[in-house]
Formats: C-alpha cells, structure tokens, sequence
C-alpha cells in the first residue's frame, strides 16, 4: 500500500478555503495557529493570506490587540471566480437561454451550475438581472418533449458503451419494431434529441429520434465505439438531422425580397453565397441527402427556387402540385 500523501500537498485553493471557513466563523487565528492547523511553512500562510487580501480583495486584517487576523466585515461566500463586467454579462444571457432547454433532461443540471457559479460572485459583483436582461429573450418553436427516464437509460449506456434493445416507431407506421443497436452518441439537433447508434440487425448507422423510443432495456454487453466515428463527421452532409451517402450540389436562387435574411445565418458548413443583379442571391450547399433540403426549401415559399440538381426540382414540382390541389377550390 503506498504512503498517504503529506498535507504540504494540499492545494492551494484548498488552503485558503480553509482559511475562509476559520474567519468567517469568528475564530482566533494567527500565522502559529495557520501553520500547525495546515501543516506548511510560516511561509505559505503569509503567502495565502496575502493573496486572499490582494488578489481576491477578501477584506482581512490583522488585528494587533488580539494578535489574530479577523475579517472587517461579513463575508457569505468564497470569490472563486473573477470575471469582467463583459463576463458577467455573458453568464446572465447564459442564464436567460437556459429557458429554451425547460422540460429537457439537461435543464436543471444546468440551472444548479448556474447557481453555484453565480453564488461565488455575489460578494465581488452586483447586479440585477432583470435590469441587465430586461432586451433579451430567448425562444424556439417545436421544443421536442422528452422522456427522462428513456433519456437516462439512453445516455448511460452511451457513456458505459453497452448494447441497448429498445421498441421504435417509424414516422408514419403506426406499429413498433425492436431494434438492438450500439449507441454511439446522443445530440440536440433542431430542438429534439436524436440517438446515433449501430443497428446491428442493419448492420449500419441509424439516427433515431427520442420521442419515438419507448421500452429501453439495457444489455450486459459491451462494445468498442470505433475510433473514427464523431458527431461533426456523422453531421458533415447533413443540413439539418438526415445525413446520406450522397454527394448532391444545391443550387437555391433566393429572391431579393429575402435574401437579406438567407446572408445572416450560417445554415451548412459547405454554403457558399453569390449576389445576382437586382438583388437576388445565390445559395449552394453539398449535401448526402435531399429530403429535408426540400422541407426547408418549401418554407420559404416563392422566394426560393431551386436550379439544380434536377431531381430535387422535380420532387419540388410534385410537392407544389399537391399543395396547389390541397388548397384548390
């Protein structure tokens, strides 16, 4: 068994913690005291406590009628963190998005982070933050509902890398298939969580949508992730969730009307823009499929045109012609 590490080892972070806790609960304590209670050097003590005072503005004194340091007035919390006013500012805008994440798994986790680094700059910083946000807001349409106890079981068995069985419904087909896949990742896309997984029966990747996955059972068996999967690589062709084996080059025409709003958003990694007299503009991406470029195409209306390739603008012509006679008199 090896020997426990000395107390001289301890962190300074640590030590001044300690320190903390002895002033703000009233205790005598001096340089003597410091040094047999933390087990270091004379040396160390003054150090920390110069610190405190200097670089964490801790208001500590040394009291000479008491031959102890004390501190001049009340201290709740520990100065763990230093930031700008710029900083401060992110971390409340921060706060604010967290209501776009309210009824996902990751909410409250992220609220309790919030928490603890906000209590640690209370006694440095003050702020209202109603005043400070009082013009921002944060909103989302179509924020996906997801089951926590599915969410779980999903992402502990990604982190574990253990085999999953689950029961999935497809978009559309009203009954159930189980699926036994290797999970490799799970990601927020588009305001729902989507599993990417093996499926072993497919012998492929699948991307699968929480919302349709009920009945999650967990396998005693493990798996390797193989090295070159990544979430960025597995995204790279995909406009929005549906990647593909293709290689299709977009070219969308935006009327001027809207092309302001296409030129400030970035919508694919692969986009490139060209302006067209009157003030159009011209789009192109290269996607691995074409299924929810056409969905995002038809959003814009008669604004977008596609010009190639041509079985995107054909599949466009029968999705028009079927809207024109939903809508027909």
């Amino acid at each position: 068994m090896s020997a426990p590490l000395p107390l001289t080892s301890r962190p300074p972070l640590e030590r001044m913690m300690r320190i903390h806790d002895e002033l703000r609960r009233g205790a005598l304590i001096n340089c003597s005291h410091l040094v047999r209670a933390l087990e270091v050097s004379r040396k160390t003590v003054v150090r920390d406590i110069a610190f405190m005072r200097d670089r964490l503005d801790l208001p500590i004194e040394f009291d000479a009628q008491i031959q102890a340091y004390r501190y001049t007035h009340p201290v709740n919390a520990f100065p763990t963190v230093n930031v700008t006013e710029g900083e401060l500012l992110a971390l409340l805008v921060a706060q604010r998005a967290l209501e776009q994440y309210r009824g996902t798994p990751f909410h409250r986790q992220l609220e309790v982070a919030f928490e603890k680094l906000a209590g640690g700059l209370r006694d440095k910083i003050s702020f209202s933050p109603t005043d400070e946000l009082r013009a921002v807001s944060f909103k989302n349409i179509g924020i996906g509902k997801t089951d926590l106890t599915v969410f779980n079981a999903l992402s502990a068995a990604v982190l574990r890398a253990q085999e999953i069985t689950f029961a999935y419904r497809k978009p559309g087909d009203p009954k159930k298939s189980v699926r036994r896949v290797r999970p490799y990742h799970l990601a927020n896309r588009e305001n729902l969580w989507y599993l990417i997984a093996f499926d072993l029966e497919r012998a492929a990747l699948r991307t699968f949508a929480l919302p349709r996955i009920a009945e999650v059972t967990v396998t005693q068996t493990t798996f390797l992730r193989p090295p070159d999967f990544s979430p960025e690589k597995f995204f790279a062709n995909a406009l929005g969730v549906m990647g593909g084996t293709g290689d299709h080059r977009v070219v969308i025409r935006f009327t001027a009307a809207v092309a302001e709003r296409v030129r400030e958003r970035e919508w694919h990694e692969t986009q490139a823009m060209r302006d067209l007299p009157g003030g159009a503009l011209e789009l192109r991406l290269r996607l691995g499929a074409l299924s929810e470029a056409e969905q995002w195409i038809l959003s814009w209306g008669a604004a977008a045109e596609v010009l190639a390739p041509a079985e995107l603008r054909a599949s466009l012509k029968k999705s028009i012609a079927s809207l024109a006679q939903t809508y027909a008199p």
